[in-house]
């Protein structure tokens, strides 16, 4: 399948945040090339200036860096096929798109919208769902054509699409693949504005950029026999296509959605999650090792990855609650200190670092994403505000008691802690379980929280028992 040196790319469009199936499909692509010693490249494919949206390629840029990719060529990197922004290359796409008019393998097109309109409206009563266009400047005497450009006449270039052509490939990851030409469009090459359509401009960029394999998602699947088209008008070597699944919500068969939590590549981010985490996630979406084997290092996947092991599939169920599985081993894999500094951004503003330090290993057990450490820790740092509802029947007994033994205490431990009113317990013959819920409940206002007296401890002596005076009321 790799008879040279490897070279694939990412080619994100600015016209928002960067998605996380873009993400998944930049792993694969980045790792491809590195475990083929090969190439990855990112470019900005700019060309839409409708959905443009000002600072995306800046937070595309740094939002693959904070998910720990890097590439050999690109924006901020340089490299010999610069500059790597379609919008800098215009006059790159005009010299092929003028090419191919010359050997009439294109046609400039002059049809309004108007046109175009009335053209798809009747096409529609006719019952044809798929409208495309009729042709109607496919063959304008080529007279009437100089006159039309000498008079500024706004225009595009159309591809000239043969019919009854079948046109076929051996994709990477589907196998054999083939479209009839009759189903493709006169596709519009180079738009009124200058600017190229996708599909030349990813075509010329792929070429000239030297792409070898072009993988990406499988809804461009229809857009690859179009591209088959114009390597072939052109007379150039095409590269390997590969086309992954797209990423569904689990349980259903449309795209992931805001309405279950994070889409954008950086929401995960703000969400608590950690990009490694992430990353090994978005391996096994659409990947196999084979194995059971789920905790994987960049470096693993790597040595692992091919093309082989990529599903056949439509669609593949990005589960949210694995990816909190994998998070939260990731978090119980950091140091203390390690999570201690993560911890810091979700703690309230002028926290003590050194109190986080101590809070730290009650809550790394119990932390799916960092920012549950909010909820989680709130009672820390301000008094927590209990539910009266959640107390026993003995509860006003059990506190009394408890602030008094409490009030005795000469060391403030953990051990000491547990000692003091395991001995209470006994001694007063209490319902062991609604005493220490009384006492969470007092000392943390929740019924689930970390472990009791090690918090007790942190909290100090003075505090716990102010909080078991103002619950007692």
């Amino acid at each position: 399948m790799y008879n040279k040196k490897v070279v694939t790319r990412m080619a994100p469009s600015p016209t928002g945040e960067f998605h996380i199936g873009g993400m998944r499909t930049l792993l694969y692509n980045w790792a491809l090339a590195r475990h083929f010693g090969g190439k990855f490249l990112l470019r900005i494919e700019d060309t839409d200036r409708t959905r443009f949206v000002e600072g995306a390629t800046e937070r595309i840029l740094s939002v693959v860096r904070d998910y720990g990719f890097d590439w050999d060529e690109g924006p901020e990197v340089g490299g010999p096929h610069a500059p790597y922004v379609q919008s800098e290359r215009l006059p790159l796409y005009k010299k092929y798109a003028e090419e191919l008019i010359a050997a009439d393998k294109a046609y400039y097109c002059f049809c309004t919208a108007e046109r175009l309109e009335e053209m798809r409206e009747a096409q529609k009563k006719q019952g044809i769902a798929q409208t495309k266009y009729d042709g109607h400047c496919a063959h304008l005497p080529e007279t009437e054509v100089q006159t039309l450009l000498s008079n500024n006449t706004p225009h595009v270039v159309r591809l000239r699409v043969a019919k009854g052509k079948e046109i076929t490939w051996e994709d990477g990851v589907l196998g054999k693949v083939s479209f009839v030409s009759d189903e493709i469009d006169d596709q519009i090459l180079l738009k009124s504005d200058g600017y190229p359509t996708y599909h030349l401009g990813v075509v010329v960029d792929d070429h000239e950029m030297e792409v070898t394999t072009v993988m990406r998602g499988n809804e461009w699947l229809p857009s690859t026999p179009k591209h088959i088209l114009l390597y072939e008008a052109f007379g150039w070597e095409m590269p390997l296509f590969a086309h992954l699944p797209n990423l569904k919500e689990i349980g259903g068969t449309k795209k992931l959605s805001k309405r279950h939590g994070p889409v954008a590549a950086v929401g995960f981010l703000e969400d608590g999650y950690l990009p490694e985490a992430l990353v090994n996630y978005l391996m096994f979406l659409g990947w196999n090792p084979g194995t059971e084997k789920e905790i994987f290092s960049l470096d693993e996947f790597v040595k692992d990855f091919t093309l082989e092991k990529v599903h056949k599939a439509d669609l593949v169920a990005f589960d949210r609650q694995k990816l909190d599985w994998f998070n939260a081993q990731y978090i119980k894999a950091k140091t203390d200190t390690e999570l201690t500094q993560l911890l810091f951004k979700y703690a309230p503003k002028g926290a003590d670092i050194a109190l986080l330090s101590k809070i730290t290993p009650l809550v790394k057990e119990r932390m799916k994403k960092l920012s549950e450490f909010t909820d989680i820790a709130s009672f820390f740092f301000s008094e927590p505000s209990a539910d009266k509802t959640l107390f026993s029947e003995n509860a006003h007994e059990h506190l009394v008691e408890a602030k008094s033994v409490i009030q005795e205490m000469k060391l403030f431990s953990t051990t000491s802690i547990g000692e003091v009113l395991q001995k209470l317990v006994g001694d007063k013959k209490f319902q062991a379980r609604d005493f220490f819920m009384d006492m969470r409940i007092a000392v943390t206002g929740k019924k689930i929280s970390p472990p009791l007296n090690e918090s007790m401890e942190i909290l100090g002596k003075d505090v716990v028992l102010a909080r078991l005076a103002h619950a007692q009321k």
